[in-house]
């Protein structure tokens, strides 16, 4: 019996020549990632059992991302613990205000993640890495601190779903277009504890930037980790950039898929997801008229600088609706920088919105763009659930960072071809 791409490389990490769906293994792990909510926890976990020692400190991350700088007294003691923690131990791979960015931005673009490495997070986004042909996948903080102590973690083997991907998108259409669709189309349990693997001729046409949205994306679905395989595009993005060789891991040819889907990228269009969860999509042309409040661009689903290049273009010598708060956030200190070299932040502040430092903040309800009982905001981020970005009244539309921007400009939910 052939395996998956995530198969193999549990195999690998299990030291076993196979592993089936289903099958329970204990891995090696190449990566343990917490921020600044969920390292707390962690750490607290540590050190009730007793570990004395981390498994090696060139594998732990930590970053600070989700309240700082830091938005109360709360979140500067947790910030406190981690950093505390981060100098007992001298974790290499721990970022601060000043050196931070949205950790599943940041992780790949410091070439901290690369192909065939088994990683574990303790944030659901950390399926992430797939984009670069890891496995990687979200968990809690009791195993984050005990992959942190040991290097290890437990997994049950997933089953797999294969998206093979036909021609490729039109202007305007991303990969956050893609992985909605394929969220309304299966339902956020369509993918309940499988490996959402892509493939096919389509993958090619997607920059490493639809690729990592895509990836972030497949837990919304229910997925144990998303997984694209490794190309000349993922090579040309690790190269000069990861710490050490990376592994391009392909699946066999008899490989078992729970289920097999083909997506014609040439037939998307740009693609909102309404209140109260991502599987409620429409298409641009089926949304109505629908006003808004607010707009977010960033978060570690679409906060990258493709995000941000396409957000400037349609913003260029327009004026954000008065009745609308833009709020754009790039997702690293690198991508802001390269936002001022390119021109992006005179557009955004010309055009009235207000630019972040990266942080994972109204994504999460936590600070820089909550919302008021009432209030609706097309957000690039990747949760809509009720309460989501403040009151549990208010209403969170996912969207592209094309539709987001246009939306910013009409006032209400539009399409860039629009306004």
């Amino acid at each position: 019996m052939g395996m998956t791409m995530t198969q193999k490389i549990l195999a690998a990490h299990a030291g076993l020549d196979e592993v089936k769906a289903g099958q329970l293994i204990r891995a090696d792990l190449d990566m343990v990632l917490g921020n600044d909510i969920t390292t707390p926890v962690a750490i607290r976990e540590f050190e009730k059992a007793g570990f004395e020692g981390i498994f090696d400190r060139e594998k732990i991350s930590m970053v600070m991302d989700h309240f700082t700088p830091n938005k109360d007294i709360k979140s500067a003691e947790q910030c406190m613990t981690c950093r505390t923690f981060a100098r007992r131990f001298d974790v290499e791979n721990f970022y601060d205000v000043g050196r931070m960015g949205i950790e599943h931005a940041l992780l790949p673009e410091q070439g901290i993640v690369k192909a065939g490495d088994c990683i574990i997070g303790a944030d659901s986004h950390t399926c992430t890495y797939g984009a670069l042909g890891a496995f990687s996948t979200g968990v809690g903080s009791t195993d984050m601190a005990v992959g942190m102590a040991t290097g290890q973690a437990w997994f049950k083997v997933p089953e797999a779903l294969k998206f093979e991907l036909t021609g490729q998108l039109g202007e305007n259409v991303t990969g956050k277009d893609v992985i909605l669709h394929i969220i309304g189309m299966i339902g956020v349990d369509g993918a309940l504890y499988k490996s959402m693997e892509f493939t096919g001729e389509g993958v090619k046409s997607l920059s490493m930037d639809d690729r990592l949205c895509i990836a972030n994306m497949a837990i919304e679905a229910g997925g144990k980790n998303g997984i694209f395989p490794v190309d000349e595009i993922t090579e040309e993005y690790m190269r000069g950039r990861v710490k050490g060789e990376w592994k391009a891991f392909q699946a066999d040819e008899t490989a078992e898929y729970a289920a097999e889907y083909t997506i014609d990228l040439s037939a998307l269009k740009p693609t909102v997801s309404f209140p109260h969860l991502p599987e409620n999509t429409r298409t641009i042309d089926e949304v109505g008229e629908v006003p808004i409040q607010q707009v977010v661009i960033g978060s570690c689903t679409n906060g990258r600088l493709e995000d941000m290049a396409m957000a400037a273009k349609i913003l260029e010598g327009k004026t954000v609706h008065r009745d609308v708060r833009a709020i754009i956030i790039p997702a690293t200190q690198q991508v802001y920088k390269d936002c001022i070299r390119l021109g992006y932040l005179d557009t955004f502040i010309d055009a009235g919105c207000v630019v972040s430092t990266p942080t994972c903040g109204p994504c999460l309800g936590g600070h820089m763009g909550i919302l008021a009982e009432g209030e609706r905001c097309v957000a690039t981020t990747n949760r809509n659930f009720v309460g989501r970005m403040g009151h549990v009244k208010s209403e969170v539309y996912l969207a592209s960072p094309a539709v987001a921007a246009a939306s910013a400009v009409a006032g209400k939910i539009a399409g860039p071809d629009q306004i």
